[in-house]
């Protein structure tokens, strides 16, 4: 081994001695081979050093790839590589020669590859490094080293972005630590999967230790942001952090001072303002403070005008007159008080004596009478022209304002009293107004046509054997024949043969409304709804659930009547509203609560999300307590499905206790019927009752049924020992969880046998305890007369035609001319939301062609039989339109 170090000296070696030297180390020198190592410079180049063209550079093995280190160098008689202190053998290099054409001088090239298995055995995970050594005649070189790593990236962060509600404005600055890598990772960040330039958007700012800096949040900046570790090996994804922008309220300016609300004397004047400077968005807090400022003020009471004395007669003239005058100015009128009546200048003809003589005095004469004649003649010819007017009957636009105002009660200009209580109140007649109906869909096409309108009915019956529906009320013969036409049709085979839970009628343009009594189900179609010319025979039904089961899986639950309105086929040009109780807290935290709606197959499809409408939807609802608006462009039939999303989540059951009406006997039966709190349901057991002879002997009762998977147990206290017993051997009933909870049993109960020591007993005193396993139970105080009954019946009728709004339709017209437009102190159809609490539901409303229509709506359904009419005015005298008195009618518009 002494031999080997020799080449590494610089001196200069005869080409024998370099020969021995690479026999001795192992290596051969065949002439003309490939692989040879070893070269014979020309003499000329024979004291040249080797200089390298390519040195190896630093790599990376990426898995299980190899990866190659290439040398360069000319002149050299041979190049070897040697990594970590240990020569490469011969055999793993891949040597080329070439000639560099500039310089003749010959040109080595040496490959080798490292692998994986190579740096792992030998260095494990240290640093693995290789260089090449150049030789020739007059010495050695090295080249740089080059170091060979193992790639990789780990799986976990070492910090990850955190999820925070900042406001506007506000810096955000979110954390996040890459996984240890080698090469170390590059980091972008990205917002719901967008990647985020802060080159483009100099808002964002990357720090150099990878964190991001939202300099001030903005309300586009919302949403889910992650951190993104990326290199040769692998990309890694953070969680996702939610950042949401939120913005606190502030106030708008203060409106200027209304008018003062007293004529003459002291009264009060008002102005407002709202949370609209910014509006609270995504949780922020509502403007503290009064939206509302009022102040007294003093009017001045009017002055009429009063006249001065007549001045003295003047001259007698040319045309044989004199004249006198006066002027209003004892005193001028003042602050709105009437003019002076009466004339301000007299004349007066003179005697004949006064008068001067002129020879104009005739043609004057003969002038007049020309003009007196002319006037009597085009007078003349106007009365003609109205008189034919009137015979030839009203256009379309007067029949059609007679139509609108049928039903309606007149009111004069003026209010009968001081406040706002003069404000739409013309109330509809609902004691007049009928509507027809005929078996199948027609359209009018004949616009010339008109129809007459008295003080009875909307429509006039239609021929060819149609009935007619008064008030709404179904005749029993109609109506069966009705809902026995509609489900023998193909696309009606789920239409149950129900007379008493299904309404029906006529409309046309004016709408109207539908409603099941007793149900709590109501259809409200809204003027120009249906397309003018046309008239839709509509009805509305609810689904027995045995008739049209709706499939409901998993934490599933039936949370709504089963509704069909139809028929489905007809075309809308606005949305109608339905309404329908439900029976669940209506905390959408708790819920994920989807809309379905049955296809013509009879399939049942998701149509709507709750708490995530989209204005372009066809289907948009308004939940309230108890009951669910459904905004819908289509008629058919619906649901609503909840799916419970934690233990939080409750259904409202009813509660109901009946027995027999007469009990003859020493037994006596108590049934308790644990239903979902709908009126439908309860509607429905209450008929069945009535068949078996049973009435209500208790008022209903309300309990909160949570998904906790607990059945839910019954049991009767404290009853008077000495007059009654339980006959039970069990201390209590048990209805199973999923029975109540899939909603699909319509008389789910237990009864309860008690026994009385005495026929002479009537009073019942005791407490009935509800429960749910393991959880926290009701108990309800129960005290009566077995011979006395509670009676629930109710006969709600079924309105159609113009009587099924309270506003009359030509001040509706009027409200929505008023608010549509935008004003620019906000006092439009966005103050009269907010007045209503209906300001979640700007988006929707400001995406209708009039959005005063929608809320004026969606206020008919909410207040059809208890609304105030005057509350609304009032709301409307709030927003600043009393002064241009837009909600006033005379007598001739009505």
């Amino acid at each position: 081994m002494p031999l080997l170090l020799g080449p590494f000296v610089r001196c200069r070696l005869s080409a024998t001695l370099l020969a021995l030297w690479l026999v001795l180390s192992g290596f051969t020198c065949t002439g003309g081979s490939e692989h040879a190592a070893t070269a014979t410079l020309p003499a000329a180049f024979s004291d040249l050093l080797p200089h390298f063209l390519v040195e190896p550079e630093d790599e990376y093995i990426v898995k299980n790839k190899p990866v190659t280190l290439t040398c360069r160098s000319t002149p050299a008689t041979q190049i070897y590589f040697k990594c970590n202190g240990e020569w490469v053998h011969q055999d793993d290099h891949l040597i080329e020669r070439t000639v560099d054409p500039a310089t003749a001088l010959p040109v080595m090239q040496v490959t080798i590859e490292i692998t994986r298995q190579q740096v792992e055995k030998i260095f494990g995970l240290d640093e693995y490094w290789c260089q090449c050594v150049a030789w020739s005649t007059t010495g050695t070189q090295k080249s740089q080293k080059a170091y060979i790593r193992i790639a990789y990236l780990r799986k976990n962060f070492e910090e990850e972005p955190q999820g925070k509600e900042v406001a506007l404005d506000q810096e955000v600055l979110l954390r996040c630590h890459p996984p240890e890598g080698v090469p170390q990772a590059e980091v972008e960040w990205q917002r719901n999967e967008d990647v985020i330039d802060p080159a483009s958007d100099p808002n964002f700012v990357i720090t150099p230790d990878h964190n991001l800096v939202i300099k001030k949040a903005r309300l586009a900046d919302t949403g889910n942001y992650t951190c993104v570790a990326k290199n040769i090996v692998a990309r890694r994804k953070s969680t996702s952090a939610a950042i949401l922008v939120y913005v606190n309220g502030g106030w708008s300016t203060w409106t200027t001072w209304s008018s003062c609300s007293a004529v003459c004397g002291r009264g009060w004047q008002k102005r407002s303002r709202s949370c609209t400077n910014p509006t609270p968005l995504n949780g922020g807090t509502s403007c503290e403070g009064q939206n509302v400022q009022k102040s007294a003020c003093v009017a001045t009471c009017p002055v009429d005008g009063g006249w001065s004395e007549w001045s003295k007669w003047s001259a007698c003239g040319a045309d044989c007159s004199m004249w006198r005058s006066r002027e209003c100015t004892q005193p001028s009128p003042g602050t709105g008080g009437k003019d002076c009546q009466g004339l301000d200048l007299q004349s007066l003809n003179c005697t004949s004596e006064q008068c001067p003589q002129s020879e104009s005095e005739d043609v004057a004469l003969y002038v007049g009478m020309v003009a007196v004649a002319l006037c009597l003649t085009l007078l003349l010819i106007v009365v003609v022209l109205v008189y034919r007017r009137k015979k030839e009957g009203l256009d379309a636009d007067v029949a059609d304002s007679s139509i609108l105002t049928t039903g309606f009660q007149p009111m004069g200009i003026k209010p009968s009293k001081p406040e706002n209580s003069h404000l739409l109140t013309i109330q509809p007649d609902l004691t007049t107004t009928t509507t027809s109906y005929q078996g199948t869909l027609r359209s009018r096409h004949d616009a010339t046509g008109k129809f007459s309108m008295t003080n009875g009915p909307l429509l006039d019956p239609l021929p060819n054997g149609s009935h007619t529906l008064h008030n709404g009320k179904l005749n029993s013969d109609a109506a069966a024949e009705f809902v026995s036409r509609l489900s023998t049709q193909s696309y009606f085979k789920t239409l149950p043969r129900d007379v008493a839970n299904t309404s029906y009628g006529t409309f046309n343009f004016l709408g109207g409304r539908l409603t099941i009594p007793n149900t709590g189900i109501s259809l409200l179609i809204p003027p120009e709804a249906i397309p003018r010319g046309k008239i839709y025979e509509i009805y509305l039904t609810v689904q027995r659930k045995e008739d049209l089961r709706l499939p409901v899986a998993g934490c599933q639950t039936l949370l709504s009547p089963i509704v069909s309105c139809g028929p489905p086929g007809v075309v809308l040009s606005r949305p109608v509203i339905l309404s329908m109780d439900h029976c669940f807290d209506a905390c959408l935290d708790n819920w994920a609560v989807r809309l379905k709606k049955q296809n013509y197959e009879g399939a049942w499809e998701d149509v709507l999300l709750m708490g995530e409408e989209l204005v372009s939807d066809p289907y948009y609802c308004q939940l309230e307590a108890e009951t669910c608006r459904l905004f819908s462009e289509q008629l058919g039939t619906f649901a609503l499905v909840g799916e419970s999303l934690h233990m939080g989540a409750a259904k409202r059951l009813r509660l109901v206790l009946f027995s027999d009406a007469y009990c003859s006997t020493l037994e006596y039966n108590i049934r308790v019927y644990c239903m979902d709190d709908t009126q439908d349901v309860f509607k429905e057991v209450m008929q069945m009752e009535r068949q078996l002879g049973g009435r209500l002997i208790d008022e209903p009762h309300v309990l909160l049924f949570k998904d906790s998977y607990h059945n839910l147990r019954l049991s009767i206290h404290d009853m008077p020992q000495a007059h009654w017993r339980s006959k039970l051997l069990a201390g209590y009933q048990e209805i199973p969880f999923y029975h109540i909870w899939n909603g699909s049993q319509r008389y789910l109960h237990c009864t309860f046998t008690l026994e009385r020591l005495s026929l002479s007993t009537c009073e019942l005193t005791c407490q009935l305890c509800v429960w749910q396993v393991e959880g926290e139970g009701q108990s309800f105080s129960l005290d009566f007369n077995i011979a006395k009954f509670l009676l629930m019946d109710s006969n709600a009728t079924a309105l159609a035609g113009p009587s099924a709004f309270q506003i009359p339709y030509l001040i509706r017209q009027k409200i929505c001319s008023s608010l549509d437009a935008p004003c620019p102190n906000g006092a439009d159809w966005r103050m009269l939301a907010q007045r209503l609490k209906l300001e979640r539901h700007m988006s929707f409303f400001a995406s209708k062609a009039s959005p005063t229509s929608v809320i004026l709506d969606l206020w008919e359904a909410q207040h059809f039989h208890s609304g105030n009419i005057n509350q609304l005015a009032t709301v409307m005298a709030d927003i600043g339109k009393q002064e241009a008195m837009i909600f006033l009618v005379s007598d001739g518009e009505c």
